[in-house]
């Protein structure tokens, strides 16, 4: 035994001294600069991690760029992932391309979870259900209330989104017979192309009906109001992507269509404030609805906010006394 281990560990030796030759030259290659690399890390001395640890914090930041990938292709699921699933970002570029966007054997989804509803079988089905289901919008004192779809286009400004764009959300809106909210950028000649229904947003800079210094003005919103074109009007308050902030528009994207269609000067920066200079309590708010609905011609005129205090949700719901705010409250 003795003597089979004395003949093997040079013979091993023998082995890795020729690999050794062999690879040298070319482990060389790699080996040299990184030393380098190593060596000006160890001497240099402005970042602390990378004189502690020469060329493993490297190692560490280039995992860090990598995190994200595996993170995406290796670590989660099919159906998971934030804003887009794996499933749902194929789902999009097969329909870009043309292909098959359908597969079978069912779905990979939890179908029996609270968030999905069912339609359930019937032996007597009705044979009265209406074609497309639709929600009449506008009370008493609406003189032109509006029978609205269930689904319809949320608000997106033009300018925000392309010419092309709006009008094509609008074309789809007249075929589909469904309302077009045009989004805090007020009507464009885009949004009027084809013609279908408008909902009017109104945001804090009163784009499309403003005077100079940036307050509303009655006379221009009874003028665009009044097109049969733009059935309802939407007051925003605030939105969940900018809770409590008010909006920038640079002068540089102020080009002679955007001026047009909100009403501000070509080339100059527009600031929208954080809160309506219109009113500001919630009875003044109530006041300022009932005046838009009577310059728009008796058209359906609501709001639109992200809730954030329940006591402001509260003073607009039920009558508050005079000169309470926002901010006060009341038993």
């Amino acid at each position: 035994m003795i003597l089979y281990w004395r003949y093997l560990i040079p013979a091993l030796l023998l082995a890795l001294s020729g690999l050794a030759a062999w690879f040298l030259p070319s482990a060389l290659v790699v080996l040299a600069p990184l030393s380098l690399i190593a060596l000006w890390d160890f001497i240099q001395t402005h970042h602390t991690l990378r004189r502690n640890y020469p060329l493993m914090a490297r190692v560490r930041w280039i995992m860090e760029d990598l995190r994200p990938f595996f993170q995406s292709y290796i670590v989660q699921g099919d159906l998971e992932g934030r804003p887009f699933s794996h499933q749902e970002r194929a789902l999009v570029y097969a329909r870009a391309k043309g292909d098959l966007d359908s597969h079978p054997m069912g779905t990979e989804l939890d179908v029996y979870s609270d968030e999905y509803d069912w339609l359930g079988h019937s032996v007597v089905p009705r044979e009265e259900a209406p074609e497309s289901w639709r929600l009449d919008i506008g009370g008493k004192d609406c003189s032109k209330p509006y029978s609205s779809a269930l689904l319809n286009i949320s608000a997106m400004s033009f300018g925000s989104l392309s010419a092309n764009a709006i009008e094509a959300l609008n074309q789809g809106a007249k075929i589909g017979d469904f309302a077009h909210d045009t989004g805090e950028g007020s009507i464009s000649r885009y949004h009027r192309k084809h013609g279908g229904d408008l909902i009017w947003e109104l945001g804090s800079g009163y784009f499309g009906c403003r005077r100079v210094d940036g307050d509303f003005d009655p006379d221009q919103f009874a003028e665009q109001a009044s097109d049969d074109q733009v059935k309802m009007v939407e007051i925003k308050l605030s939105q969940g992507a900018k809770p409590g902030h008010g909006g920038v528009l640079p002068g540089e994207k102020v080009t002679e269509e955007i001026a047009e269609a909100r009403g501000v000067p070509v080339g100059k920066t527009v600031y929208s404030p954080a809160a309506h200079s219109t009113f500001s309590t919630p009875i003044e708010l109530m006041e300022w609805i009932a005046e838009l609905r009577d310059l728009s011609g008796g058209k359906p005129t609501g709001i639109k906010l992200c809730v954030g205090q329940p006591h402001e949700v509260m003073a607009l719901c039920r009558p508050a006394p005079r000169g309470h705010g926002f901010g006060q409250g009341d038993d």
